[in-house]
Formats: structure tokens, C-alpha cells, sequence
């Protein structure tokens, strides 16, 4: 049930015998890698107390609409963004007809109007309940308006009936909401990306750096995400933000950035795309470093060699599929054929950041993929977000075929 992995689901506990199951599904779609946040009706908390699931999900459980605590957090409106799936299980006759009727006298119902996610419902109540006609009524408005039902299941009730009612086991919930989700193609995968510049100090107040705005490197961090991946993004320094679902490093040099790499292995992928400084000051000042009067207008600085970050990656023995980046000025696919092969990687892409509309700092760009068998592969100019999703679809297919 891979399909879970990293999906933000929010349980709604309606007010029913059947709400003591809720805490082993809380337990279910946690071991499948979804987080959960739990919203609890008046009535859910009369059979399991507030406290059981929160421990299980790990995160406070929402109670009440107007709660200046909970608003000042993740709200109703937050929450309602948050999900990607709501599950209400138990959904007792009560939340069934309400939502039905677009009711929002609490909070869980409140989030169900508010939301764009996926809605489920598991219904648990009584058979003679469940075969009411107002119920099914409700049942077809539901299902008409694309939510999704979840049972119920026949057999034995707490009542002593024996019918149609029953909420289906934990187990079973947590496939089916695993089945409202597509296999998506990085789902499961753990996503290395590296991006921006990076800085090497001259003195306290200057260093050395370059043009690179980490765009690209942003673009396909969320583009790895929105894939399934897990997605760790190491950037230089950078004013952009956070990528939704991303895990972000922020480094300064490039021995940094190799520092953090190192320590976020293992990964399945690794696509470099920060812009390293390839040499750093061999002696960094202690104070500003001020103009000599007696030697002229020149400053000369030695420079050493930084650590390759990509090759050194690309060479261990728990090596990750391995994408580097050429930022050229000329000769572009000739370069980027050298550095395919010096650095041992599977593919190359290349950047001609010449052309100013492709270049840094631009909000476009246009590529050419090479891999070990020199075959290039061109995207057309277009938005780095775009082109960022079209390559992880690439890398994907290829990572596959690995």
C-alpha cells in the first residue's frame, strides 16, 4: 500500500459503538506512511476519548469549530487544505443525513464543506437504520456527489441485531482508502536534490559566488514530491520557499552541501542540480581585509579546489540513480558528454545558460538529456515548472529501467 506514503489524511470520529475501531485505523494508515490528523464529533468523544487517538496519530485531535486555540494552529480551513483524503469512520445516520443536506453545525462537517480533498465515508449504525429509506436516499446523494462508501458490512451488531451496518474492519478501510490514490511513478522513492549557489568566504564580508537563483533546483524538488517521492532538498543560499512535502538543508559552502548529501543517504535518486563553487580561498581572513596602499590596486587570492559533490556521490558503493547538471556557455552537449562520463553518472542535463532566457535567474528554461550511451533526449523551451515534471517523469522511466 505504498499509495499511502506521505498522504495527509484526515479520520473524522462520528458519535457510534463502532468508534473504538477508529484507533486501530489510526494504527493502519500510520504503518502505510500516511499522516493523519483526527477531527472527533461530540458523540465520537462519548466512545473513545481524545486522548487514545492522539496518542496513536501522534498530533492533537481537533474538537470543537470555535476553538481560538485550534484557529490560531491549523484551523478548519487549514485543515480542510491539508487533506488530501477525508475518512469518516464511523459515519453514523446523523453525519450521513447532515452532510447530505450541506449542514455545517460542527467542526468535521465545516471541513467537508471546506474541502477540495477526496471524501470517504464508512457508515456503522444499526440495520434497521442503515435500510431506512431517508438513509439511502442519503446514501445515493452522497455517492452522486462523488463521495466515496465504504461498506457497510453484514453480521452481528452491539445492539444484538444482525444485518447490514456493521463498519468494516481496519484493515479492509485502509485499502480501500489506499485505493483512492494512483501508484504514482516516485511513490516510495527517496529524492536527493541539490540547488542554488553556494558561498565561499573570502573574509567576514565577502565571498565567492555565482548567478544561480536555485529555481530549477525548487521546481523539480515539488515536481519529485507531487511524483510520491520523499524528497530531501539541499540548497545553498536562496530566498525562495519551501516547497510543499519537501525536507530542506540549508548550506552556505560546498563542503557543507557535501556534508548534508552524506548525511541524507541513502537515496534512491540523486539529481544535482546546485550550481557548487568549484574552487574556495585557501585562507579565509579573520577580519575585513583592507586595501594595501603599498601594492598596487590588485589582490591576488589563491584559490583550492572544492570537493565534487556529484562525483563523490556517484562513487560509492550504495551509489543513487545519478542525474548532474551542465550549466554551459559553449560547446554545450560536448561538455556535458565529458561530464557524464568523469563523474559516472546515469544522465546529464544540459543547460545552455547563455541564452538569457534560459539562463540564470530566468523562469524558463529548455534542456537536452544525455545518458550512458550518449542518446540525447530535448524538452522545448517552457516554464521551469513544467519542465521540471516532465523531467522526473524521465528520470522515473529510466530509473525503472535501471
Amino acid at each position: 500500500m505504498q499509495r499511502l506514503y506521505r498522504k495527509r489524511i484526515v479520520l473524522g470520529v462520528g458519535g457510534g459503538i463502532a468508534a473504538y475501531k477508529s484507533a486501530e485505523l489510526v494504527r493502519r494508515l500510520r504503518d502505510q506512511g500516511a499522516e493523519v490528523r483526527v477531527v472527533m464529533t461530540q458523540g465520537g468523544r462519548e466512545f473513545i476519548t481524545p486522548l487514545t487517538l492522539q496518542a496513536l496519530s501522534g498530533h492533537p485531535v481537533h474538537l470543537d469549530l470555535l476553538d481560538p486555540a485550534a484557529e490560531a494552529a491549523m484551523g478548519h480551513i487549514e485543515l480542510a487544505r491539508w487533506a488530501d483524503l477525508v475518512l469518516i469512520a464511523p459515519a453514523t445516520a446523523d453525519v450521513m443525513a447532515r452532510l447530505a443536506q450541506g449542514v455545517a453545525n460542527d467542526l468535521l462537517t465545516t471541513l467537508v464543506l471546506a474541502t477540495d480533498a477526496q471524501i470517504a465515508l464508512a457508515p456503522a449504525m444499526n440495520q434497521a437504520m442503515w435500510r431506512d429509506s431517508a438513509t439511502q436516499v442519503n446514501a445515493d446523494l452522497l455517492r452522486s456527489r462523488g463521495m466515496h462508501l465504504f461498506g457497510p458490512a453484514a453480521g452481528s451488531q452491539a445492539c444484538g441485531d444482525v444485518g447490514p451496518g456493521r463498519m468494516l474492519e481496519a484493515d479492509e478501510l485502509a485499502q480501500l482508502a489506499a485505493d483512492c490514490f494512483q501508484f504514482k511513478s516516485l511513490t516510495g522513492q527517496h529524492v536527493l536534490i541539490t540547488a542554488g549557489p553556494t558561498q565561499e568566504n573570502i573574509d567576514p564580508v565577502r565571498y565567492i559566488t555565482n548567478h544561480s537563483s536555485g529555481k530549477m533546483g525548487f521546481a523539480l524538488a515539488e515536481a519529485a514530491a507531487e511524483a510520491g517521492a520523499r524528497v530531501t532538498l539541499v540548497t545553498g543560499p536562496v530566498h525562495l520557499p519551501t516547497p510543499d512535502r519537501v525536507s530542506r538543508v540549508d548550506v552556505v559552502s560546498a563542503r557543507d552541501m557535501l556534508a548534508a548529501c552524506e548525511a541524507a543517504m541513502p537515496a534512491d535518486i540523486l539529481i544535482a542540480a546546485a550550481a557548487v563553487a568549484d574552487y574556495r580561498p585557501e585562507v579565509v581572513a579573520e577580519q575585513k581585509m583592507k586595501k594595501d596602499p603599498t601594492t598596487g590596486d590588485g589582490l591576488l587570492l589563491q584559490l583550492v579546489r572544492n570537493p565534487d559533490i556529484l562525483a563523490t556521490l556517484a562513487q560509492r558503493s550504495d551509489r543513487p540513480f545519478s542525474v548532474g547538471f551542465a550549466a554551459e556557455t559553449e560547446n554545450l552537449l560536448q561538455y556535458a558528454a565529458r561530464k557524464l562520463k568523469d563523474k559516472n553518472l546515469d544522465l546529464i542535463v544540459a543547460n545552455d545558460v547563455a541564452n538569457p532566457s534560459i539562463g540564470f535567474n530566468s523562469e524558463e528554461n529548455a534542456i537536452t538529456v544525455i545518458d550512458r550511451e550518449l542518446h540525447e533526449s530535448s524538452f522545448a523551451q517552457t516554464s521551469k515548472g513544467k519542465i521540471a515534471r516532465q523531467l522526473i517523469a524521465f528520470i522515473a522511466e529510466r530509473r525503472q529501467q535501471h
